[in-house]
């Protein structure tokens, strides 16, 4: 048996969470394998709507084991309201979500750090959602992390107050941010003791376990491939692999392992936060898709950035995971623009390029784009490929062409069933 992977080739945002659960049922197991509480998947179904920051996407399915990986890591206190909010919901938890021994602890002053650096930076911040992913995936490379496994061990609070002391010293260096570091961490210690409550397991042997008994398991990602830490906007990118590479480290598989690879992209494109954009629109179309896409971040409430579709930047990410199918989201975002565009090409340093040039981040990028004509109509009664409008297709046609993979999905709204599936 092999992994499938569901991922974001944008900048996050895209509408992963809804597909995982749709396609959640296929599976036996879903595993995020990467990032934090910035992470927030939206799903929306029977009249509610449903945030998720570290619990698989799974969870909603009845039958279906949610594992969260070694590669995430995990805010206890955040991780606390999720259960309780799933609690609230009905929702069966407690024999279904697995926690990786591997996964590593983000502490309060963890979130302390991330807030006093980002104060420290000014005007070169890069748009931190101040959880507090940053300072623990660097005391992870610096091997001075505090795992999910450690609650259990004997040395737990000695581990917990000598990483604790670590960062005091590093808050020294930093402007004073108002943190109540007491309460805080009566809080996330109440919230260590929910965590207990759940099963820890050695991640990669279950995998590889459940791999061996003919398991079907489905690899969830968290944010988009173009703010992975080695091959995003950097740095104006988040502290993990988000890229199919991220499935081997974060769940401890191999390469030969990974199956499908599902890239989701919006049918247009947005960004929170600093960082370069080629294709932003900073103008009335752009107001226009922020309003219709109620393109507020789901984890900060923040406004997005938004523009056009960027085709050059979606053949660079589709070629660095590998995607094998596509899904195009928030279509239905567009219904009411009477010309659409999407970026087929770069200008910059003199010349015309379909590739994104090293210095993104620091040079002037012009995007030259190729114009469709809209449907200005409600998609709502689009239950199949061939309910869509002609202009539709005419556009995601072209999109399937000059991306070279087939679009698979397409949804036409938030709802569970506003998809269509080729």
């Amino acid at each position: 048996m092999q992994i499938d992977v569901i991922l974001g080739l944008q900048w996050g945002d895209e509408g992963k969470g809804k597909i995982v659960d749709y396609l959640a049922e296929e599976y036996d197991i879903v595993a995020r394998f990467q990032g934090g509480p910035n992470a927030g998947h939206t799903l929306k179904f029977d009249g509610n709507k449903y945030i998720l920051h570290t619990v698989p996407s799974g969870i909603f399915r009845p039958r279906q084991i949610n594992l969260i990986g070694n590669g995430v890591v995990l805010d206890p206190v955040v991780f606390r309201r999720e259960l309780k909010n799933l609690e609230k919901s009905g929702v069966q938890f407690l024999d279904r979500l697995l926690v990786s021994r591997k996964a590593h602890l983000i502490l309060p002053t963890h979130r302390w750090l991330d807030a006093a650096s980002e104060a420290h930076k000014g005007k070169s911040k890069i748009g931190s959602t101040l959880k507090g992913i940053g300072p623990t995936y660097m005391d992870k490379t610096g091997r001075n992390g505090l795992r999910v496994g450690d609650v259990e061990l004997a040395g737990f609070r000695q581990q917990y107050e000598a990483l604790k002391q670590k960062h005091l010293e590093l808050l020294k260096i930093y402007p004073e941010v108002p943190f109540d570091l007491e309460t805080e961490e009566e809080i996330w210690f109440a919230s260590i003791e929910t965590l207990r409550q759940l099963r820890f397991v050695d991640s990669e042997y279950y995998i590889h376990e459940a791999l061996a008994a003919g398991k079907r398991i489905l690899a969830e990602g968290a944010q988009g491939a173009m703010l992975d830490i080695d091959f995003g906007t950097y740095p104006f990118v988040t502290s993990s692999n988000t890229i199919t590479a991220g499935v081997c480290t974060g769940l401890g598989v191999a390469p030969q392992r990974i199956g499908r690879v599902i890239g989701i992209t919006k049918a247009y494109c947005t960004r929170v936060g600093s960082g370069p954009f080629p294709t932003e629109q900073d103008n009335d179309a752009g107001n226009h898709l922020r309003v219709e896409g109620q393109e507020f971040g789901s984890t900060t409430g923040r406004p997005r950035r938004c523009g056009w579709i960027d085709l050059p930047q979606l053949r660079y990410t589709i070629q660095l995971t590998g995607t094998t199918e596509l899904c195009i989201t928030k279509i239905d975002v567009l219904n009411s623009f009477e010309n659409l565009a999407a970026a087929t090409h770069y200008r910059y340093d003199g010349l015309e390029s379909t590739a994104l040039p090293y210095d993104l981040c620091q040079i002037p990028v012009e995007a030259v784009y190729k114009n469709y004509e809209g449907w200005e109509s409600s998609l709502d009664s689009a239950k199949e490929y061939a309910d869509l409008p002609a202009q539709a297709k005419v556009f995601l046609e072209d999109l399937e062409k000059q991306l070279g993979v087939p679009v698979r999905m397409i949804s036409t709204g938030p709802e569970r069933e506003k998809l269509i599936v080729r």
